[in-house]
């Protein structure tokens, strides 16, 4: 019994001094496909959320291909949508309106001194106040991304802007500073509105409105503006002044041609009824007035002499 558990001892023992348990071979198997599994439990449910986008309302998500580098043509729309995570990214653009503000003062929506100087046909400096609604075309918009490779609020400040004072100073460098300021400020604003809309419509960007809300300028040109308006207001009241004297005076001629008029046609008539009535008189005339005027009394005078009548002769 002795030798047997001396034999049962070294067999275990592989005859080398050494203890080697003896392990079956499909356990082992059995260890190994369960670590496999549960690494691949963990990867998918670490991988699973990614393989699924969301693509938010007023968006679209733009598909690129990471191995190559390429866009798809046709962006995703709103909703769910699944990708391979490991091979597509997604990125979300906004389509709904939007607007840009670019002005000197941050409070007013822009994110610091975002003003836009342009120069006046006379050279001189102007400043601008300006804000521009779009929206994008989402058809358009996986070019958009391809040629730009930001997103779109980097592109309103560095293109759009751009663009933006590129047409203020090609409608503001034809026109005097002056007009700008004054009359033709909604003209100037309608002029930049199409230029933008001619240069940012082939990448998609639809100007929807475009407004100009302030101009400023130095304050010497704006002197000289104001001053030039009352010398050109004075020219204005004396001009019309002379005018209403001028019409007075042709009026007051009118009327003393009018009354020359009338006194020469009186004199005229007077002279015919003079003429007229010198040709009317005779002696005998006189004669018979005189005779029908008398009441029969002498005249008293002193002396003899009786004073006669003389009438003529039949």
């Amino acid at each position: 019994m002795g030798s047997s558990i001396s034999d049962r001892l070294s067999a275990m023992r592989g005859g080398s001094g050494g203890f080697t348990p003896h392990v079956p071979d499909d356990v082992g198997g059995r260890v190994r496909r369960l670590l496999l599994g549960v690494i691949g439990l963990v990867a998918a449910l670490v991988l699973l959320p990614t393989t699924v986008t969301y693509v938010n309302p007023g968006h679209v998500g733009i598909v690129i291909h990471r191995a190559g580098g390429g866009v798809d043509k046709t962006p995703l729309g709103p909703g769910l949508h699944l990708r391979n995570p490991l091979t597509t990214g997604i990125e979300e653009y906004p389509t709904f309106m939007q607007t840009l503000v670019l002005t000197k003062n941050s409070t007013e929506g822009s994110q610091g001194n975002d003003e836009i100087n342009v120069n006046s046909v006379e050279g001189q400096p102007v400043s601008l106040d300006v804000s521009m609604s779009f929206e994008l075309d989402p058809s358009r918009v996986p070019a958009l991304y391809q040629t730009f490779r930001t997103d779109i609020a980097s592109i309103q400040h560095s293109y759009v802007k751009q663009s933006i004072r590129q047409a203020l100073q090609e409608v503001v460098g034809n026109e005097e500073i002056a007009a700008i300021i004054g009359p033709k400020k909604s003209e100037a604003t309608l002029r930049a509105q199409a230029l933008l809309e001619k240069r940012l419509s082939p990448y998609g960007i639809m100007v929807k409105q475009f407004t100009i809300n302030e101009l400023r300028a130095p304050q010497s040109v704006i002197e000289a503006i104001n001053q030039k308006n009352v010398m050109q207001q004075q020219a204005l009241t004396a001009q019309n002044e002379l005018q209403k004297n001028t019409f007075q005076a042709q009026g007051d001629s009118i009327k003393a041609a009018g009354r020359a008029k009338a006194i020469m046609a009186e004199a005229e008539a007077q002279s015919r009824a003079n003429e007229l009535l010198a040709r009317s008189i005779t002696p005998t005339l006189v004669q018979y007035e005189m005779s029908k005027r008398w009441n029969g009394q002498m005249p008293q005078v002193s002396g003899s002499a009786m004073p006669m009548i003389q009438l003529p002769k039949p």
